[in-house]
């Protein structure tokens, strides 16, 4: 009762300092006559307004007031602070308030915020609706260091009333429930709640924090890193009672503001976490270093995800397909393989359609052109055995070792979850011949997971015999090649990705014809107007890279099926221009205006 006491008392003090004037009176003899002003500083400036003899009386009564006040706070909130270990043994789980929870939150300060942000600060200070806000996502995208960032913007009245639940893994809803109406009882309003899903329980008994807390005006914000059981509970328990704010998906533009990290490049070498290798933001290890680091996190924040919820929902009623797997004790091993496949796919892909297919002349080429590292090792290979080569070296390892063999309704079923994850998108591969789909591309919303899985087989095919009989200079040569056709895939993807994303109301899709295709076409149905984009990993402009642009034949088949073609330009890494009529666009600007809206696109 004395802790409750002493806080109920700082409260009051704070909302009474809340209504006094700051600063102090100065007074200023002009002419013989005194006049009085009220000066104080405010967002580091300086301020003043005059007052009347009057007024001037009654304001220092009131500054005398919050001097008297401000000194009695002071050390009531060090007392406060004295019994912070006999207000933590209130609570079953981990609860900061008061000055531990102003610490906690103050490193977040130096942050760039995210995107999201404002929906978060919109439901603190000015959402009425009584539902709770869920914040979600894959590790290391920021949730936590979102709320931290929430409880620095907030005024010393709302901090007095806000708590930090951290959730202890083996405690249940009923623990949660005691630490809760602890709270409410000590008049807390504001309660983040951290990783909730560690809760067994959670899936089948969360309603009562929107029935009960939310719905008593507790604003209550939840987060975790199990978005599935998320996704879960909103189709059970918290159907119609939550505002969901998701963080694994983080566009360029978002990259490129808030840790200050230019270049489509990088992103797709770092992009995809809070993190990047040799920047500090939330002080995290970088998820994606190599293909250790990358397992491991795709382990535990893919994987056991799943797993995780999936066991916990329906009482592991709901595996489906998956439950051999999961009872084989080689669910977790099976996501990883899933993941593992759809990269390794996309590699062989990447290499026997760019590098020993149909564009080895171009590939030979280049390398027999290079000034540093020229070489003819391209012309001297056979494409059929490199091709079967590549397929073998990229092939899923330890099949041996898997006592349940993964059948395609178990891959089916895992990447349902992966797109529910937000891990994955697909984006629509278009025939020319009746606009017809004819295939989807899988892309992963985290670049650099994918590259750096990509990376790791590009190692072991240096290491094939073949290869290994190659110069240093030519193995760099094909290593730096290879890894430029697997660059301009994903920049490729990543464009298609986000421009899906950010318009959600037109079709984006490639258009593939018998000869050639084009790399992005944006259509709005509705109007029956499109846009056709190609979209080259180079920062050079070559007309090659507009042929099909200006390939009359092409562009009649396109406006016979989808409409008015609006406007073509070509996507790639140097300066915007225009050549020979045709517009070239900046990848990194295009990306940018994404997110001010999709008009410019329209215009050019």
């Amino acid at each position: 009762m004395y802790l409750e006491g002493l806080k109920l008392k700082i409260r009051l003090i704070e909302n009474a300092l809340s209504s006094l004037p700051k600063g102090y009176i100065s007074v200023k003899v002009i002419n013989g006559k005194a006049f009085s002003y009220l000066q104080w500083t405010e967002n580091g400036k300086k301020k003043s307004k005059y007052l009347s003899q009057e007024e001037a009386e009654d304001v220092k009564k009131e500054i005398e007031e919050r001097k008297t006040l401000e000194a009695e706070l002071k050390k009531l909130k060090s007392l406060n602070s004295d019994n912070s270990k006999e207000d933590a043994s209130l609570y079953i789980n981990n609860v900061r308030t008061g000055n531990s929870l102003v610490k906690f939150a103050e490193g977040a300060r130096k942050f760039k915020k995210r995107e999201c942000y404002g929906i978060i600060d919109n439901y603190i200070f000015h959402d009425s609706s009584e539902k709770l806000l869920v914040l979600y996502g894959l590790r290391r995208t920021g949730k936590t260091t979102l709320i931290r960032q929430v409880i620095n913007s907030m005024p010393s009245s709302y901090v007095s009333l806000a708590a930090f639940l951290h959730v202890k893994p083996g405690t249940t809803i009923s623990d949660l429930n005691k630490d809760l109406l602890v709270l409410e009882d000590k008049g807390f309003r504001y309660v983040f709640i951290d990783e909730i899903t560690v809760l067994s329980d959670f899936i089948s008994g969360s309603a009562f924090l929107a029935d009960i807390f939310a719905a008593s005006g507790m604003k209550i914000v939840l987060s975790g890193t199990d978005s599935l059981g998320f996704m879960i509970a909103a189709d059970d328990q918290l159907y119609d009672r939550c505002i969901f704010v998701h963080t694994t998906f983080i566009p360029y533009r978002e990259f490129e503001r808030v840790l200050g990290i230019k270049g489509i490049d990088e992103y797709i070498r770092y992009g995809g976490t809070m993190c990047v290798s040799g920047t500090e933001y939330n002080g995290i290890p970088y998820a994606f270093e190599n293909s250790r680091t990358t397992g491991e996190y795709v382990d535990s924040a893919v994987a056991n995800n799943i797993q995780h919820s999936l066991r916990f929902y329906q009482d592991g009623g709901h595996f489906r397909s998956l439950y051999d797997l999961f009872e084989k004790g080689e669910l977790t091993s099976a996501v990883n393989r899933v993941i593992e496949d759809i990269n390794h796919r996309f590699t062989v892909d990447v290499l026997t359609r760019d590098f020993v297919s149909s564009d080895i002349a171009i590939t030979a080429n280049n390398l027999r052109r290079d000034r540093i590292n020229g070489t003819d090792i391209l012309d001297r290979i056979d494409r059929e055995k490199v091709t079967e080569r590549l397929k073998k070296i990229l092939d899923i390892k330890n099949k041996n070792e898997q006592t349940i063999k993964i059948e395609e309704i178990h891959a089916t079923e895992i990447k349902e979850y992966l797109s529910i994850l937000d891990l994955i998108k697909s984006v629509d591969v278009l025939s020319a011949a009746g606009g017809k789909l004819i295939s989807q591309r899988t892309v992963f919303t985290q670049p650099a997971m994918r590259y750096t899985q990509a990376l790791a087989l590009i190692d072991s095919l240096m290491k094939d015999d073949e290869f290994s009989s190659l110069t240093y200079s030519e193995k760099n040569a094909v290593k730096g090649r290879i890894l430029s056709e697997i660059k301009g895939r994903m920049m490729e993807d990543i464009i298609l990705l986000e421009t899906q994303n950010a318009m959600p109301d037109k079709n984006i899709f490639k258009l593939q014809f018998g000869i050639g295709e084009f790399d992005m076409v944006i259509l709005d149905k509705e109007n029956s107007v499109c846009s056709l984009y190609e979209i080259k990993h180079s920062e050079s402009v070559n007309k090659s890279q507009y042929k099909n642009l200006i390939n009359e034949e092409m562009c009649d088949k396109v406006s016979v099926m989808f409409g008015e073609i609006k406007s073509k330009a070509v996507i790639y890494r140097g300066v915007s221009c225009t050549e020979d009529g045709i517009e070239y666009i900046n990848s990194e600007e295009f990306l940018n205006r994404l997110g001010n809206g999709n008009s410019f696109l329209w215009l050019r």
